[in-house]
């Protein structure tokens, strides 16, 4: 026998399922998977395109400054960055007040790819959304920015 708050262990995973958290969870990955597929035609992953725009909007930055914004371990940072570098999306330079600290900027072979991994992101976030009026998409980013706002504070 099983009350109210306490699901049927044989509609345990039916129950799972039904959870706002489950569900929020199935479609933030569904989103993530039409953004890195659809990024991918430039050459990047989802954290090389999050540090490239960081870059562009802060820029000139110092590496630990992009590591402390994004929540990027430094380690990995370095490895990101030399990806971006190799493919001549940023510079790295000393810093100007400081020589120990590397400066990153984004070039404009960068600021092209930037663009480009914008307008396929708003696409496959187009595909995501499909399925709702575009009220309905008004609703839904009003509420996940609500939702948002709360768990930042």
């Amino acid at each position: 026998m099983t009350s109210d708050l306490t699901p049927d262990p044989a509609s345990a995973l039916q129950h799972i399922q039904s959870l706002p958290t489950w569900l929020v969870g199935r479609v933030a990955a569904r989103g993530r998977g039409l953004v890195s597929d659809a990024i991918a035609a430039e050459g990047l992953k989802l954290m090389q395109h999050a540090v490239l725009a960081a870059t562009a909007e802060y820029g000139p930055v110092t590496q630990a400054d992009l590591s402390r914004r994004l929540s990027v371990d430094p380690k990995d940072m370095v490895g990101i960055l030399n990806h971006l570098q190799d493919e001549g999306l940023v510079l790295r330079s000393p810093h100007p007040s400081d020589r120990r600290k590397n400066a990153v900027t984004v070039t404009p072979a960068g600021t092209a790819v930037l663009t480009r991994c914008g307008a396929l992101a708003e696409a496959a976030n187009a595909e995501l959304l499909a399925p709702l009026t575009p009220d309905e998409r008004k609703q839904l980013m009003a509420l996940l920015t609500r939702l948002h706002e709360v768990a930042s504070a």
